[in-house]
């Protein structure tokens, strides 16, 4: 059996090669809830993601949005929205996404591979709910 790291990295890997640039979250999700991930939780800024599999836990450390100090933007569920419509339609890459999503007041979000869904989480308590389609792929 493959270890949780590579069985991920591997699993991310192949969701990128065949991610298409509109709409392609549903396809990374699928790919990711394939390999045995049933949560992902996001924080925000740090980038830090913590993937909840089957067999286990991995964390995966990105370049942190902000050092330092910083005012947590107020929750803005419009801008929020905006910023998830315009990743739907390949307007932005995945960094962009999370920085308009921080700047949106998301201090985190959880992706339920299971229910097909992600909540958006604010400082206050806030959170916006998105469901995102079942789909198929081919290997």
């Amino acid at each position: 059996m493959k270890d949780l790291i590579t069985k991920l990295t591997e699993a991310q890997k192949f969701a990128m090669s065949i991610r298409p640039k509109v709409g392609g979250f549903p396809i990374l999700a699928e790919v990711l809830r394939e390999a045995g991930v049933l949560m992902n939780r996001w924080y925000l800024p740090s980038l830090q993601a913590v993937y909840q599999m089957k067999e286990g836990s991995v964390v995966q450390q990105g370049t942190p949005l902000v050092t330092g100090v910083h005012e947590i933007p107020k929750f803005h569920r419009d801008n929020l929205i905006n910023a998830i419509r315009a990743d739907q339609e390949g307007k932005s890459t995945f960094l962009e996404f999370l920085k308009a999503a921080w700047e949106a007041g998301v201090v985190g979000y959880d992706v339920d591979f299971t229910n097909r869904s992600v909540i958006y989480y604010g400082a206050l308590g806030e959170s916006y709910l998105e469901e995102y389609p079942a789909v198929t792929f081919e290997r």
